[in-house]
């Protein structure tokens, strides 16, 4: 059974499996749930990480060095025990490392490091991706976190992501779960987007390049609202299962392989080539409003 690290200070706990090092719980100090509680009648994820691919890949096969390998989803990160490698009352570290089991799907050696950890009202979420191996390895790595939604407090109020840059990003949608390369138009005005539950009938909102490196959730007239800010993540999704109370603000650097590919995982858009013996650092930093 997986084991739960529960990290807290004046302002805010976090509950954090070791199955996906996947974060179970955001809560407030005066008790208010921010992240999304898991039930399966709708989505369990809560806030897995995606590693070392993010979406799919064509028939679920990534090519390495021209050889095919499974690959479901989102990779195998979020379905793996994790070790944890240090805590204290305020953080914890858990990692992985590759496996006999990692290396049938994906044939590297690596050291894949999430820590979470919280100053103030503010939680830092770290991936850490260290190539243990003797050639470069390519992978992808997001972020795939929901919030509930309505927000406390915002019950029957318009909610809105607002993104710092004040842009205008080209949507992406997915087909077959595949990247279509076609640049719809923005549906955020000078930043703003005023979320319906519409917009995720066809599934998530994929910007691939100009939403920034921050942005806010929140409900009009209400208080609570999540401030991001992203560190080396140059993508972005917005999801919903279609009618869901949660909303997954996903940061990513890599993306589901584009329609029409080969499933060659270096080919995938923005993916990270790491070289060996080099680690590479993604972030995302949420604050809790009042």
């Amino acid at each position: 059974m997986p084991t739960i690290t529960r990290i807290a200070n004046d302002h805010a706990a976090v509950e954090v499996s070791s199955l996906g090092a996947e974060m179970q719980s955001l809560r407030a100090a005066d008790g208010r749930d921010f992240l999304w509680n898991g039930d399966a009648a709708w989505w369990n994820g809560r806030s897995p990480i995606l590693f070392p691919i993010v979406g799919k890949a064509p028939d679920n096969r990534i090519l390495v060095e021209g050889k095919p390998y499974e690959m479901n989803q989102h990779g195998f990160a979020r379905r793996s025990e994790f070790v944890l490698a240090v805590s204290d009352a305020t953080s914890c570290r858990y990692e992985l490392q590759a496996s006999e089991a990692s290396r049938a799907s994906y044939p590297f050696e690596f050291l894949l490091a999430l820590t979470h950890a919280l100053d103030g009202a503010k939680l830092t979420v770290t991936a850490e991706v260290e190539n243990r191996d003797t050639r470069p390895m390519p992978f992808g790595l997001g972020f795939h976190s929901a919030f509930v939604w309505p927000l406390p407090g915002g019950e029957g109020k318009p909610h809105t992501v607002t993104l710092d840059n004040g842009a205008e990003p080209a949507l992406t949608r997915l087909s077959g779960g595949l990247v279509d390369g076609t640049k719809l138009p923005s549906p955020f005005k000078a930043g703003h987007l005023v979320l319906k539950h519409g917009m995720f009938d066809a599934d998530a909102m994929i910007f691939m390049e100009g939403a920034g490196e921050g942005l806010s959730y929140q409900a009009e007239g209400a208080g609570a609202g999540l401030k991001f800010t992203f560190e080396n993540l140059p993508n972005l999704a917005l999801w919903q299962k279609p009618g869901a109370p949660f909303l997954c603000v996903e940061p990513w650097h890599g993306t589901a392989a584009e329609t029409g590919s080969d499933g060659a995982i270096e080919k995938r858009p923005y993916g990270t080539l790491l070289q060996p013996g080099q680690t590479a650092r993604f972030a995302f930093t949420v604050e809790l409003s009042a």
